[in-house]
């Protein structure tokens, strides 16, 4: 059973909130009882796959004082490693990482 579109969004707001369920209904002026069953339904929907898709990089050559390749992700994560890795082994990772 699939939910309707506003208790989706109403779940993904919360879980991006911080609130407890309690405070978000309450701020939302929303039925807790109803929102725990439209989270029990939401948890019990199958997870959809989601296709590999290619990732932009964008190479920017600076000087590096301290020997590494970093690679920053826009999210803000940023993964240091030795500069004299092996490109195949990098790819290897980017690859695990997709």
């Amino acid at each position: 059973m699939a939910l309707p579109t506003d208790p989706q969004k109403h779940i993904e707001t919360w879980q991006s909130s911080g609130l407890s369920q309690v405070a978000y209904c309450r701020q939302h002026k929303l039925n807790s009882k109803t929102f725990a069953n439209w989270l029990r339904v939401y948890r019990s929907q199958p997870v959809a796959a989601v296709a590999s898709t290619l990732i932009p990089v964008e190479i920017k050559l600076e000087p590096s004082s301290s020997g590494s390749l970093c690679l920053r992700c826009p999210q803000g994560h940023t993964l240091e490693l030795p500069a004299e890795i092996s490109p195949q082994w990098l790819g290897k990772l980017l690859k695990c990482l997709d």
